[in-house]
C-alpha cells in the first residue's frame, strides 16, 4: 500500500468512528443541498466545526461519499498534478461514490480547475475551506455561479447552551440564572466548539490564532513581515470594537504605505479572524474607509499575544451581538453597518435590506438605573439614528435592565435582554 492510500485509509478510518448523533444540530445543515448540482461550500475560520457540519449531513442523509482532509500535514505539499491521484485512489478504497467531500480544498493549487471538471461530469461536491478571498474570488472567476455558498461561525449562544446543557427556555428561578450564567462564561470564552471540553482552553486558542496568521494568511499571500502582521492582529484584537485606522497603523508599524496596512487587515478578515463592519453613508469612499473591527469569536480577545485582558463586558457583548447579526444575515441583499454622526450621535448597528435601514440596534451592559450620560448615548442615538435614516424599528439590547417597549417622541424602542435576543433568532430583518 502506497503512502496516498494509507492516508486516505486513515481518513476513512477516522471518519467511521465518528458518532454524529451526539453532535451539536447547527442551523446551517439545512442550507447544504446534496441534491443540487452545485457545489456545496462552507467556508468560516479554523475550527469552528465545517468539517463536522459536513459530515454529519453527509452521514445523515445515507449517501454514498468519499472525503479527503487536505488540512492533513502529509497532504500540505500535494501538487495539483496529484488530484487525480487521489481521485483514483478515493474510488479504489469506496468504490462507486456519488458525492465527493474535500475538506480544506484551498490548500491545494489550481484547485478549481480540479472541482470544475468534476462539476462537469455530475458529481456531487461538498467543500470546506478557510479563505474566503481565495474560495469566493476563485469560484466567482471559474465556476461562474455553479456554487452555494454557506458561511459558518464559531458556536452561536444558543448552540453553546444545548452543548452546555443548559436549557434556554426555562422560565424557573433557578433556569434564568444558568442562563446569565452561561451568557458570562460564553462573553469571556467564546464558543469554539472542542473548548467546551477543556478546562483551560488558553494555549489551544492561542495556538489556533497562530495557526491562522501563519498557515492561512502568512503563507497563502506570502507576506514577508511575519511579526508585523502578527502585531496589527494583536492590535485589532485589542481594540475590537472601534474604527480601524489605517493611517495610524501604517504610522505604528513603518508600514511602506496606507494600501500595505489596508491589505493586512484584509488578510486578516479573509481568514476570518475579524469581520469588519462599514459605516453607513451614501459615499462609497466613506464605506471603504470608515470601518470597525471585530473579532470573529470572543476567545482571541483574551488570548493572543500580549493581549490587555479586558473586562470591559459591554464591548464583549456588543461583539457577540455584531457576529450573531453576522450569522442572521441570510438574505444578498441584507448588509449590516453602524451609524456615526460625528460628534452628535452613533448606532451600533443598522441592517440595509435593498437600499433601505430597516432597523436600528443599540447594545448596553447595564441599563438597570442608567445615568444622563449613558440614557443620552443610547436612547437618544436612536432616536436621532431613526429621524435621519426613517427607520422605526429600535432595539436596545442590554444584559441587565428593565425590558418591554417604551415610547419617547413618537418612536418606540424595544428594550430586550441579551439572552432573550440571543436565544430568539427572527426569520428576518425587515420591518
Amino acid at each position: 500500500m502506497d503512502r496516498l492510500e494509507q492516508i486516505l485509509r486513515d481518513q476513512r478510518e477516522e471518519l467511521a468512528s465518528a458518532d454524529y448523533s451526539v453532535w451539536i444540530s447547527r442551523r446551517e445543515e439545512s442550507a447544504i443541498d446534496l441534491t443540487s448540482h452545485l457545489a456545496q461550500i462552507v467556508i468560516g475560520v479554523r475550527r469552528c466545526g465545517k468539517s463536522t457540519l459536513c459530515q454529519k449531513v453527509l452521514l445523515q442523509s445515507k449517501v454514498a461519499f468519499a472525503y479527503v482532509n487536505f488540512d492533513d500535514e502529509s497532504l500540505a505539499s500535494l501538487p495539483a498534478n496529484e488530484l487525480n491521484t487521489i481521485l483514483e485512489t478515493l474510488y479504489r478504497i469506496y468504490g462507486q461514490f456519488t458525492h465527493l467531500f474535500l475538506d480544506e480544498i484551498q490548500n491545494i493549487p489550481k484547485w478549481h480547475l480540479f472541482v470544475n471538471r468534476l462539476l462537469r461530469q455530475g458529481v456531487h461536491l461538498v467543500l470546506t475551506g478557510s479563505n474566503a478571498n481565495l474560495l469566493s474570488g476563485e469560484l466567482a472567476t471559474h465556476l461562474t455561479g455553479r456554487y452555494n455558498e454557506i458561511h459558518l461561525f464559531p458556536f452561536s449562544f444558543t448552540e453553546y447552551c444545548v452543548a452546555k446543557g443548559v436549557a434556554v427556555h426555562s422560565q424557573t428561578t433557578k433556569g434564568k440564572g444558568l442562563l446569565l450564567h452561561t451568557l458570562d462564561t460564553y462573553l469571556m470564552q467564546g464558543g469554539f466548539p472542542e473548548t467546551l471540553s477543556m478546562g483551560r482552553p488558553e494555549k489551544y486558542i492561542h495556538s489556533l490564532l497562530t495557526a491562522i496568521v501563519t498557515k492561512d494568511i502568512c503563507q497563502r499571500y506570502k507576506v514577508r513581515y511575519k511579526k508585523t502582521l502578527q502585531q496589527i492582529s494583536n492590535t485589532l484584537l485589542d481594540h475590537f470594537c472601534q474604527e480601524v485606522s489605517y493611517s495610524k497603523l501604517q504610522k505604528d508599524y513603518q508600514l511602506s504605505s496606507i494600501h500595505t496596512a489596508r491589505n493586512y487587515v484584509s488578510y486578516l478578515e479573509n481568514a476570518y479572524l475579524l469581520r469588519l463592519i462599514p459605516k453607513f453613508s451614501y459615499k462609497s469612499i466613506d464605506r471603504q474607509g470608515q470601518r470597525k473591527a471585530y473579532a470573529i469569536d470572543n476567545a482571541f480577545l483574551s488570548n493572543h499575544e500580549d493581549a490587555l485582558q479586558t473586562e470591559n463586558l459591554g464591548w464583549r457583548l456588543e461583539n457577540v451581538v455584531a457576529i450573531e447579526l453576522l450569522r442572521r444575515l441570510e438574505n444578498d441583499t441584507q448588509q449590516l453597518f453602524y451609524l456615526r454622526q460625528h460628534k452628535s450621535y452613533e448606532v451600533d448597528f443598522a441592517i440595509l435590506d435593498r437600499n433601505r435601514i430597516t432597523q436600528l440596534i443599540q447594545v448596553t451592559y447595564d441599563f438597570t438605573t442608567p445615568k444622563t450620560k449613558l440614557y443620552n448615548r443610547e436612547i437618544g442615538g436612536l432616536l436621532k439614528g431613526a429621524t435621519a435614516t426613517g427607520c422605526h424599528q429600535l432595539t436596545l439590547i442590554m444584559m441587565t435592565g428593565e425590558t418591554g417597549d417604551i415610547t419617547i417622541d413618537g418612536e418606540t424602542i424595544h428594550c430586550v435582554q441579551a439572552c432573550e435576543w440571543l436565544i430568539n433568532t427572527p426569520d428576518t430583518f425587515t420591518s
